[in-house]
């Protein structure tokens, strides 16, 4: 058996010396065949290329999955605000805060924001009754306000995970961040009552739109900053950037009562476009690190109601490139663009300025 084995291993070996043989010369000295290093490059190069082709596809799928979440997320927002209206008459307040001549004070009273009053329409019951609204937010013994709610976060933002803490104006108290707010004046956010958005500080019926509204923009997205001394995104509270948006287009003339809306041409460049950059900025009760904040093209200024900045005003804001989603109070969504017309949104945000503005230019 050893030598029958021993032949045929043998005649096997003759055969493939045989063949080999038969090849041309400049095959028989790459024996066994094997890649060299310019052909392996070559193949890492083809791959590279491939794959910078394949990158920016696969990001647009991804960035048009998270648009569509941001826009059903505005959907359940504004399903949620139109229950409540069903519910109790009105829409609901932009804030419970104190009120006195018709000036919006932010800081004060039990500072319920809007979200935590339609809570119950959708569908967190549960964390609504958590809240105690005989006392302040600042003074919630469960700490419902340090709660993400799922309805609140775009994916394209950061807002998961995310929480706005300061010793003074929270207490040290969490409060968790979320990526949509109300707008609430084309003017600044204390003077919505004389200048109304969709949501003011009392409530209102949505008949008082006279506008209509298919033509009045009601919430937008808004970015959220990871310092956790940035107050924006901070949707339990009822302040400027938080969950509050005003866009910092000045009336003209001074708006008497019963007058409307008139926007003032001075204004023009220093308004709160879509993730506006500057000159203006978002106003904010606590602005930690601004050169970071530029950096994130997130600019903000601390307010000061004897200084520059003694006014409340910010941007709606996104990650999405050129623009942030929007609904109107009709409930339709739209794609607003950075570029959009000032004038044009500052109308598109009053509720009683007379002027229908055709928007087809400006949201996709």
């Amino acid at each position: 058996m050893v030598t029958k084995t021993t032949s045929v291993s043998r005649i096997d070996g003759l055969a493939g010396n045989m063949l080999f043989s038969l090849l041309p010369d400049q095959y028989r000295s790459r024996r066994p065949l094997a890649f060299s290093l310019i052909e392996l490059l070559v193949v890492i190069a083809v791959i590279g290329m491939l794959l910078s082709l394949l990158l920016p596809a696969i990001q647009r799928t991804r960035e048009a999955a998270r648009r569509i979440s941001c826009v059903n997320n505005l959907r359940q927002l504004k399903l949620g605000i139109e229950h409540y209206e069903s519910v109790h008459g009105v829409l609901p307040a932009s804030g419970i805060v104190n009120i006195s001549n018709q000036v919006f004070y932010p800081k004060s009273g039990n500072m319920f924001s809007w979200v935590v009053l339609i809570l119950p329409y959708i569908e967190q019951h549960g964390l609504y009754d958590r809240f105690n609204f005989s006392k302040t937010i600042l003074d919630q013994s469960s700490n419902p306000q340090a709660t993400h709610i799922s309805t609140l976060i775009c994916p394209s933002d950061s807002a998961q995970g995310q929480y706005f803490v300061h010793p003074i104006l929270t207490l040290n108290k969490s409060f968790a961040k979320g990526n949509y707010a109300a707008f609430v004046s084309p003017y600044h956010v204390e003077l919505q009552m004389k200048y109304p958005g969709a949501l003011i500080g009392n409530g209102q019926k949505s008949e008082m739109v006279t506008d209509g509204l298919s033509h009045t923009l009601m919430l937008s997205e808004v970015r959220v900053r990871k310092h956790q001394q940035d107050q924006r995104g901070a949707w339990a509270l009822p302040w400027n950037g938080s969950s509050l948006l005003a866009f910092d287009m000045h009336c003209f003339p001074k708006l008497e009562s019963g007058s409307k809306y008139e926007a003032n041409k001075s204004s023009l460049g220093l308004t709160q476009l879509p993730n506006n950059r500057g000159p203006n900025v978002d106003v904010l009760y606590s602005c930690p690190d601004m050169l970071g904040s530029q950096m994130e093209k997130m600019p903000c200024g601390l307010w000061d109601p004897t200084g520059e900045f003694n006014y409340l005003s910010s941007a709606p804001r996104s990650n999405h490139p050129g623009g942030v989603n929007v609904i109107f109070m009709d409930g339709h969504t739209g794609f607003l663009l950075d570029n959009v017309d000032e004038t044009i949104m500052a109308y598109l945000i009053s509720i009683n300025d007379g002027h229908l503005v055709s928007d087809s230019e400006y949201v996709q």
